[in-house]
């Protein structure tokens, strides 16, 4: 969760702008109709990267269309895409957490947070090729300033909790809390979802 202000990380927005630009990559904010133009090479990137730790999930192209055409037409959702030429290589979303279902919204209600001031930020999604090379930011960059833009007070995300020692962890496995710490955001301690999705090399879906 962070309180959205006018800057970025300490710099104005144009300046910090400037200095995250990525070369050789588009980056494009996509709305309403031109959200729904890219939701089959979006399902597709999905289940790519979400294949991988600590996600493991083990996706399905049907059941991915559907519910990104169900996100496309919530009022004020956006999709940052990131293009290689033509080619879609990331994507980050985001929307009005008013709009998003009881399981994503239950935890911070609890909380005292008014739905109708946070900004949710979706997955962010990126080919491996292209990591480390400041889309990440970009992606936050872009998303902070919608939520801005929309009036918001707040914007947040969700995180997958695993064990440290889980047998599927790669050795090599680097976690994003540092990278979301330094853009200023904070866990909000006991806010926990739990949502079910069948697990690579599983035959039901279970909890997480």
């Amino acid at each position: 969760m962070k309180r959205e202000t006018e800057t970025f990380g300490g710099a104005k927005s144009g300046e910090a702008e400037a200095e995250r630009r990525v070369e050789g990559i588009d980056l494009r904010v996509l709305r309403g109709a031109s959200v729904t133009a890219v939701l089959p090479d979006l399902a597709a990137l999905r289940i790519e990267v979400f294949r991988e730790f600590p996600y493991l999930y083990d996706g399905d192209l049907d059941y991915e269309r559907q519910y990104l055409a169900s996100y496309a037409a919530a009022p004020g959702a956006i999709v940052v895409a990131a293009y290689d030429g033509e080619t879609l290589v990331g994507a980050a979303t985001a929307a009005p957490l008013a709009g998003e279902k009881g399981a994503w919204t239950r935890p911070l209600l609890q909380r005292g947070y008014p739905l109708q001031d946070v900004f949710y930020f979706g997955e962010s999604v990126l080919s491996t090729a292209y990591r480390r090379r400041g889309i990440g930011h970009r992606f936050f960059d872009l998303r902070e300033r919608e939520a801005r833009s929309q009036g918001m007070t707040f914007s947040a995300f969700v995180a997958i909790e695993r064990p440290d020692d889980h047998p599927a962890r790669p050795a090599d496995y680097r976690p994003l809390s540092a990278f979301w710490r330094k853009r200023g955001y904070e866990e909000v301690e006991g806010a926990v979802a739990e949502f079910e999705w069948r697990e690579v090399g599983g035959a039901v879906e279970t909890s997480h």
